[in-house]
C-alpha cells in the first residue's frame, strides 16, 4: 500500500470530531441565518412601544448588535 493511498482513505472517511466539528459548524450557521431573518420581526412592536426610555433604547441596541452578529455567523449558510 502506497502513502497516496493511505492518505485519499484519510480524506474519504473524515474522523468522528471532524464531522462533529463539520455539523456542529453547519448547525449554527443554519440557526444564526434564521435568526437573523426573524429577529427584524422583533423591531416593529419595540418601535411601536417607543424608545424613549433607556432600557428600551438598550433593548433595540441590543436587538440590533445580536442580529448583525447572526448575520455575520449566518452568512456561510446554504439550503442544500
Amino acid at each position: 500500500m502506497s502513502t497516496k493511498t493511505l492518505r485519499s482513505d484519510r480524506t474519504t472517511a473524515p474522523s468522528l470530531p471532524t464531522r462533529l466539528a463539520r455539523t456542529t459548524q453547519q448547525t449554527v450557521a443554519a440557526v444564526a441565518f434564521w435568526l437573523a431573518v426573524a429577529l427584524p420581526f422583533c423591531y416593529l412592536p419595540m418601535l411601536v412601544a417607543g424608545l424613549h426610555t433607556t432600557t428600551r433604547l438598550s433593548a433595540f441596541g441590543g436587538l440590533l448588535a445580536l442580529n448583525a452578529l447572526c448575520l455575520v455567523v449566518g452568512h456561510a449558510h446554504r439550503d442544500d
